[in-house]
């Protein structure tokens, strides 16, 4: 039941902002660790992160320590000058990753567009493709941000009506997937992409798990064929991990499950610990060396402020052994999703603590089931209208993990028990 102080901001959102998101109605407050608050003091078990971005947990205290000290000293000037917090950022960022160069900016689809531009000046200038005539291949069901060049990519019309015209120069490949229906489109993936490969192509620009799209996981050794074929082929590989990087999945990167090196690496969310918007393009100084002062820049990216966070965020995925736990628990979660065995449940799949549960459409929809968790102090958030998302922060204890599958069983087993009352009655 939503109360008059939650209905208060539910209006004034509607009232004075853009409908552009439909948010479960509850007003949040405060955050810590692996809870949340609304505004009557409700706690919650976050299992959705922001989408991985509070991957180190709300209000991380070593993280505020670091935000308060450095904003009382510089917060931007913009990349006019030097400061050496960026450069620090950048030696640990790139040590990190083990990538030569990076690209620092504040969001994922910018780090997106950064990826974008950079693969195409590598085919201008090092591949010699004539101008205006670069090719990027990507995959059905892609999801990389909401600029209008990425939402011209994608595949699903509901991101696109409306907004165009789009920018030409993507081509669209079969994503592999070990759930799709149709088990050709699955064999076929890797023939789909060497189909639409010319002397134009530059780049093949994929996420290794598509969160959006479903927490959509490519059978195994898929993305070690993909990067043979680049290598083949002279063809950058651009690889997604805003969402499913930096320890998401269990490893630091999805890509690194396949054991390959991409010739790019996109990365944002939990870069800013929870705090401020930090993202990164990573690649080899082969591609970076074609940018030039003016080629590309962002008032905000860099920022000393960011730059201090983010590298404290980096040193703390090891610190705070959030890889390891990501690893452990998820795959915990995950064999306790499964082993629920109940009715409703199509397929639980994922790696770490990135888990989609696919609900039987016929049955009801996720948005009514993440309503119903909602209800019992557990958020999360559907994806489409029959995938619900798994996300905890990466912090989160094996005993909160308890909490959030008994509510979960909860929540499912009624609804089973619901539907199976209802068949009789009629």
């Amino acid at each position: 039941m939503i109360n008059d102080m939650q209905k208060i901001e539910i209006t004034k959102e509607s009232i004075f902002g853009a409908q552009n998101y439909a948010p479960l109605s509850v007003v949040l407050e405060k955050g810590k660790g692996e809870f949340l608050w609304d505004v009557e003091g409700v706690k919650y078990l976050d299992m959705m992160s922001a989408y991985s971005a509070v991957s180190h947990g709300h209000s991380h205290p070593e993280l505020i320590r670091i935000i308060k000290e450095q904003v009382e000293k510089l917060s931007v000037v913009s990349r006019a000058y030097y400061t050496k917090n960026l450069g620090d950022f950048l030696e640990t960022l790139t040590k990190i990753t083990k990538m030569d160069r990076a690209l620092v900016m504040n969001t994922g689809a910018e780090a997106v567009e950064t990826a974008i531009k950079a693969a195409r000046r590598w085919g201008y200038f090092n591949k010699a493709i004539p101008e205006n005539k670069a090719e990027i291949i990507v995959a059905d069901g892609n999801f990389h941000g909401r600029t209008t060049t990425i939402v011209g990519f994608s595949s699903d019309p509901d991101y696109k009506k409306g907004f165009g015209p789009f920018t030409p120069g993507f081509k669209m490949a079969n994503y592999c997937t070990n759930h799709c229906s149709c088990s050709s489109k699955c064999e076929d993936s890797i023939e789909s992409f060497k189909k639409l490969i010319n002397k134009n192509t530059c780049a093949i620009l994929v996420e290794p798990i598509q969160g959006e799209g479903g927490i959509n996981v490519p059978r195994k050794g898929w993305l070690k064929q993909l990067s043979k074929l680049c290598k083949e082929n002279n063809i950058l590989l651009l690889v997604d991990e805003i969402q499913s990087g930096l320890g998401r999945t269990g490893k630091l990167f999805a890509f690194n499950h396949e054991n390959i090196k991409p010739d790019g690496v996109i990365i944002g969310k939990a870069l800013g610990g929870g705090m401020l918007p930090i993202s990164a393009f990573l690649s080899s100084q082969d591609v970076m060396d074609n940018f030039n002062p003016g080629s590309h820049g962002s008032t905000f990216g860099g920022n000393p402020l960011a730059a201090a966070v983010g590298k404290r965020s980096l040193e703390l995925l090891y610190e705070d052994n959030l890889i390891e736990n990501s690893k452990a628990l998820g795959a915990y979660l995950k064999k306790e999703l499964i082993n629920m065995d109940l009715d409703i449940i199509k397929e639980v799949r994922g790696e770490g603590l990135w888990l989609g549960v696919e609900i039987l459409s016929d049955r009801t929809s996720a948005k009514n089931l993440c309503k119903e968790l909602m209800l019992k102090q557990v958020l999360t958030k559907e994806t489409h209208e029959t995938v619900i998302r798994f996300a905890p922060p990466l912090m989160i204890s094996k005993e909160n993990i308890d909490l959030g599958l008994e509510k979960i069983n909860e929540v499912f087993t009624t609804y089973r028990a619901k539907k199976i009352s209802a068949k009789k009655a009629s």
